[in-house]
């Protein structure tokens, strides 16, 4: 306990100060959380670090996370965009499994651009988010933390039905909905009452539902990821805590998810 609270301590002390200056400075700080946290992905699939595969995942997954706009140019007569990069990530991906001599076939490649999809998307708006204002950063994030925070307690004190007991049998429906009811009772009732989304009442809540709702589906998802590749967690990188994925698993939904309900936009 007390090596997770140094490392969350610490941990806040260098993010939060970098969201709030935001721009270039949070840019460089999620491109490098995705690196890792691609990393850690090659490393639970027991791929090389350095390695050709690897490689274009690294490039896949940056090029995913920086803003569109970035991408937005012409190199002699090739017109470069993300999704154009991403083709050409996959197409590359699939190349290598005809030249690995049987070391690298179609379901690891498959692995691969699946994960780089999955944490690219999910950095890249959690950037978004942050250039929309950290209003609606905070938003997200804040549904995320007491979610997680509310179900613990409410599964300690009323969890009597499973969850998801293959996957993650310490899950209940108890706390699931206890930490989701007190999520939206707790953000969406703050903003509600400070007007810092220029949302409807109703739009404000529904959406704290479903993006409370996405942030559980995404701890599931990475637990049923960790059950598949036989790990107790994706990483070290945090003490206390594991890796990257383990902390980011219900924010790589969650930040999309605001994207695809017009948060974003």
């Amino acid at each position: 306990m007390k090596t997770r609270i140094i490392t969350a301590v610490v941990a806040l002390a260098v993010f939060i100060p970098i969201l709030l200056i935001g721009h270039t400075p949070l840019l460089l700080l999620t491109v490098l959380l995705g690196l890792i946290a691609m990393g850690e992905i090659l490393r639970m699939t027991h791929s090389l670090l350095v390695s050709f595969e690897a490689l274009i995942a690294y490039v896949g997954v940056t090029a995913l996370i920086l803003p569109n706009s970035f991408w937005n140019f012409q190199v002699w007569k090739f017109h470069i965009t993300s999704q154009n990069i991403v083709y050409t990530i996959a197409f590359l991906l699939l190349l290598r499994t005809v030249f690995s001599r049987s070391h690298f076939n179609f379901q690891d490649a498959g692995t691969l651009f699946i994960a780089m999809v999955y944490i690219g998307t999910g950095f890249h708006y959690f950037y978004m988010a942050d250039q929309k204002g950290l209003a609606f950063l905070f938003y997200g994030m804040l549904l995320v933390w007491i979610t997680d925070s509310m179900a613990y307690f409410c599964g300690r004190a009323f969890g009597q039905h499973k969850l998801a007991p293959t996957i993650s049998p310490n899950k209940t429906w108890e706390g699931s909905l206890g930490g989701t009811i007190l999520a939206v009772i707790i953000v969406a009732g703050l903003y509600i009452a400070t007007g810092w989304l220029s949302e409807s009442k109703l739009s404000i809540i529904i959406c704290a539902i479903l993006l409370s709702v996405g942030g559980q589906i995404g701890d599931l998802i990475e637990s049923s990821l960790k059950r598949h590749f036989q790990v107790k967690d994706s990483g070290k990188i945090l003490p206390g805590h594991g890796g990257i994925l383990d902390r980011f698993d219900s924010m790589l939904v969650v930040m999309p998810m605001m994207a695809i309900l017009g948060l974003l936009y």
